[in-house]
């Protein structure tokens, strides 16, 4: 099934002209849960990963923090524990778990996972996306791949999210595909993503309101203060409805929802980054419900990833424009 972002209530250009010199598109992902495989587009779906190419390992052990850990194995186990208890009546009692299923689901908190930080931790497949099925694809020039990975567990330097990195390539040039990565012994039950598959959607973006020209930011801010003074539908709101898609995504503009909008310069030449990936908590929230795929039941949870980011923020991935080569960059928003 197609998944279709609603027009949105207005054309805000129709009010403001000049940002369509400040508008890019984005292609929303909409991961559901499915059975990917190596040839598709995915989010934690399996790489087409060459078999004679060594799998990354993060060996930065002195920046993994010690949050939420747990083992690949245990949070599966939890997650199909859960999703059973919520598919079935109240068990007698209205107790949701049974001992069992509580020992098990609680396994994590009698282990000693801290000295596995000290290790090289393989990364872990985040997404997979082929150009033929992504238009804001913008990898070099002989590639039609672009691979997410990331070390699983929060990381100080990186403002306690995963440190993530992107691998470029040819899919053609694969030639026999290594059916077994290796399995990190520790992560944190915030980011193992479930497979699912994509339903890619182009959208057009407007910029963050804070990064826009002063005098154009300063109509956008009071318009939408005269709408909350009327207390009007917040659906007008520009922040909230009319600019950035929330969810997964590739291209597009961050929305500085946390902190203020920082620099987001190459740690090897300085340059301004560009966007390039979004990994969310959600692909909609209460105050992104307009943006909610027509074709998706109202009272669907927004989470079909099993991925999460301090209190549900999204995770913005950029690159380098200079060089694909330079390592990627993220901020937690």
């Amino acid at each position: 099934m197609s998944r279709t972002t609603p027009p949105r209530p207005l054309d805000i250009t129709q009010l403001f002209p000049e940002l369509r010199e400040h508008s890019t598109t984005a292609t929303r992902l909409h991961p559901r849960p499915g059975e990917p495989t190596v040839a598709d587009s995915s989010v934690g779906g399996p790489l087409l990963w060459p078999a004679d190419e060594p799998w990354p390992v993060c060996d930065d052990a002195g920046a993994h923090g010690t949050s939420n850990l747990t083992t690949p194995a245990i949070e599966r186990r939890k997650r199909e524990i859960l999703a059973d208890a919520w598919a079935r009546p109240a068990l007698p009692g209205g107790e949701f778990l049974t001992a069992a299923e509580r020992a098990e689901v609680d396994a994590d908190k009698h282990l000693e996972l801290d000295d596995l930080l000290e290790e090289p931790i393989p990364l872990i497949p985040v997404a997979q996306l082929y150009r033929k099925d992504v238009p804001d694809y913008a990898g070099p020039d002989g590639t039609d791949l672009l691979q997410v990975l990331w070390c699983p567990v929060d990381h100080e330097d990186a403002h306690y999210s995963p440190k993530v990195f992107f691998f470029w390539r040819d899919s053609a040039a694969v030639g026999q595909v290594r059916q077994t990565p290796p399995e990190p012994a520790v992560i944190s039950d915030m980011y193992l993503p479930d497979p699912c598959v994509v339903h890619p959607e182009q959208v057009r973006e407007y910029q963050y309101a804070d990064l826009l020209p002063e005098d154009l930011r300063d109509r956008l801010d009071a318009r939408d203060e005269e709408l909350e003074e009327e207390d009007e539908d917040e659906l007008l709101d520009y922040q909230s409805a009319l600019s950035q898609a929330p969810g997964w995504k590739v291209g597009g503009f961050a929305r500085w929802s946390l902190t203020d909008p920082y620099p987001m310069n190459c740690s090897v030449c300085g340059v301004a980054m560009t966007l390039t990936f979004t990994a969310a908590s959600t692909d909609w929230n209460g105050r992104h419900c307009s943006w909610r795929p027509i074709e998706e039941d109202p009272d669907a949870s927004p989470d079909f990833v099993s991925v999460a980011f301090g209190r549900g923020y999204d995770l913005y991935v950029f690159r380098c424009p200079e060089s694909f080569d330079h390592p990627a960059a993220t901020a937690m928003q």
